[in-house]
């Protein structure tokens, strides 16, 4: 290919050209073409010709829009021009004269004025201020992607601080007024009581039988349980995608992981008088996985299912061997169900429905559900009829020693 001296863009030179040229071997000989008659015509009327290579400096072809190469580029003066194509020689003999005379006649509106004004102009223009311009657009535009990222998860994580703040009272409540009333049933008697305090803390111990005590004591659990699942949660939410989710996979019997998370959660069924039915074969195959997280997801999916259900309305949980490698567990609900426009975002991060904007809750529940489901290798997804309800379906391998 001959060598086309390209000299810097001087104030001395009006019209400025680039060429967009590419390192296929098809273009070659059109590039070559391309400069040498570019060479011809500088003898006519002198320019400052730039080439770039696209894979050099591909910001440069987005600022300019091309969608094709090699492309020539009239910048300046402006309005400018762009030839691309098979037949760019043709076109540029059919704009030389124009080019040339669009160039003269800025050239004589110039000179009139203020030389400083005539450089500025000029180099305002450059190709090298427009670099550093594209250059300096993408690092604001990035910049401002960051900014609006930090502002929104500092933005989850006020909203996050207020409701935590705000359901933890409700649990905490609960268990202090079961520790003082546990508290007022075995009260020691203190010197100079009266009859009547006297008469009145035999009474509150009299209530106080072994099946109160108990009640109580299972009362205060189950909200401090709560209370672990809530801070767990948003711990777990906190740590984000900056890394793994840690499990220890182990033999699990998930009959029994299910009856378990069922008798943690009555008193929220039996608060809504909500009936619950159960599906799980006594023949079930033990699973390998994490037990504390599948207690969480079981958890979630559960207490989901107890608010979304109305009073005295139906859940179900089933547990199903669906082939001889999976398990598939089921919690359905007879709640408002889930608008089809919103099924594909359930389970993202943070994201909650409108109607649920009053509701108790972070919208990291599902997204958190997701995530552990996914580290066992399984899959969770839902079945959902706009006012009758939801069914929330995810898998768990067998143990290995179950197919042996």
């Amino acid at each position: 290919m001959d060598a086309l001296p390209i000299p810097t863009t001087t104030p001395n030179v009006c019209l400025q050209l680039l060429l967009f040229v590419d390192k296929r071997p098809g273009s070659s000989e059109k590039i070559r073409q391309i400069r040498l008659h570019l060479k011809a015509l500088r003898v006519t009327y002198p320019f400052d010709l730039q080439v770039i290579d696209v894979s050099e400096q591909p910001h440069l072809v987005e600022h300019f829009k091309l969608v094709a190469t090699p492309a020539l580029i009239k910048y300046y003066p402006e309005p400018r021009h762009i030839l691309a194509g098979s037949d760019i020689v043709a076109q540029l003999d059919r704009c030389w004269q124009r080019w040339q005379q669009s160039a003269e006649a800025y050239t004589d509106q110039v000179q009139s004025q203020d030389p400083i004004v005539e450089a500025k102009q000029l180099d305002s223009n450059s190709i090298s201020h427009l670099t550093e311009i594209t250059q300096l657009s993408d690092e604001i535009f990035r910049l401002k992607q960051q900014k609006d990222e930090l502002q929104e998860q500092l933005q989850f994580k006020d909203r996050l601080i207020a409701m935590l703040a705000h359901d933890l009272r409700n649990p905490l409540t609960a268990v202090s007024i079961a520790l003082e009333t546990l508290e007022l049933g075995f009260e020691t008697p203190t010197v100079g009581e009266t009859d009547e305090v006297i008469k009145d803390r035999e009474l509150r111990r009299e209530r106080m039988n072994p099946g109160t005590i108990a009640q109580l004591i299972r009362h205060a659990r189950t909200q401090a349980k709560v209370i672990d699942r809530m801070i767990t949660d948003v711990l777990q939410t906190a740590r984000g995608k900056a890394g793994n989710l840690q499990i220890q996979l182990h033999r699990l019997d998930l009959r029994e992981l299910c009856l378990e998370v069922l008798s943690d959660l009555e008193s929220q069924f039996e608060a809504k008088q909500q009936w619950v039915k159960t599906d799980i074969p006594q023949d079930l195959p033990t699973v390998y996985a994490d037990a504390e997280r599948i207690r969480q997801v079981l958890t979630n999916l559960l207490d989901n299912a107890s608010k979304y259900t109305p009073n005295q309305g139906n859940i179900q949980l089933m547990v199903l061997h669906r082939t001889t490698q999976k398990v598939q567990i089921s919690i359905c609900d007879t709640g408002p169900g889930i608008p089809d426009e919103n099924r594909e975002r359930i389970f993202e991060d943070r994201f909650r429905l409108e109607r649920d904007a009053s509701k108790d809750g972070y919208g990291i529940g599902l997204a958190l559900c997701q995530r552990i489901v996914w580290a066992h290798h399984g899959q969770i997804w839902v079945d959902s009829t706009h006012s009758q309800g939801s069914c929330f379906h995810f898998t768990l391998p067998v143990h290995r020693a179950e197919l042996a």
